[in-house]
């Protein structure tokens, strides 16, 4: 098949807590076999939080391997064999202490499919409930913080939200609210 590779061999390099490393020898269309070096992550999900005021509801957490402190989207892990519905609207709980009347699904993304096997489900969540308490994992520490999505779209676009989910779900949010096709 064209632009296909197949796996010849898939050796375990590392096993981490949320990933674990293989070292993959792959067949190319021409015959030629090359190294793959493969993470691989069981996924996640991300949630924008839309306000009857048409504000986002954001998170700003340290990211360690980034060494600052980011501004995102409420998002987790999935657990492997987890919704990822369900997923996203328990991170909306925990993270931003809201649930929500309606929920729209925005689609997947991959963050980095040359190595990465991590596939990321994004939701919309509207008629939020009112602040409840947030519910967050041992070792998480993050504030919420409620912008104009207007904003929080021109912080994308000047750069100052380099977090990939967070500003492909920002954008189609933004479609979105604005009427116009995804």
């Amino acid at each position: 098949m064209h632009l296909d590779e197949k796996t010849m061999a898939s050796e375990l390099a590392y096993q981490a807590k949320i990933f674990r490393v293989t070292k993959d020898t792959a067949m190319l269309e021409d015959g030629a076999e090359v190294r793959r070096d493969v993470v691989h992550h069981s996924g996640g999900v991300c949630v924008v939080p839309l306000t009857d005021k048409n504000t986002v509801l954001m998170v700003r957490q340290y990211r360690y391997p980034m060494h600052e402190i980011t501004l995102e989207v409420p998002a987790g892990k999935l657990e492997p064999g987890e919704d990822p519905s369900e997923c996203g609207l328990r991170e909306l709980r925990e993270e931003a202490g809201r649930t929500c009347g309606e929920y729209t699904y925005l689609g997947k993304l991959y963050p980095t499919p040359a190595y990465d096997t991590e596939v990321i489900h994004m939701y919309l969540a509207r008629k939020l409930s009112e602040p409840a308490q947030q519910q967050l994992d041992a070792g998480e520490f993050l504030d919420v913080t409620e912008l104009p999505l207007s904003e929080a779209v021109q912080m994308v676009m000047d750069g100052k939200i380099p977090d990939a989910k967070t500003q492909i779900a920002l954008l189609k949010t933004w479609i979105l609210a604005n009427g116009q096709q995804a």
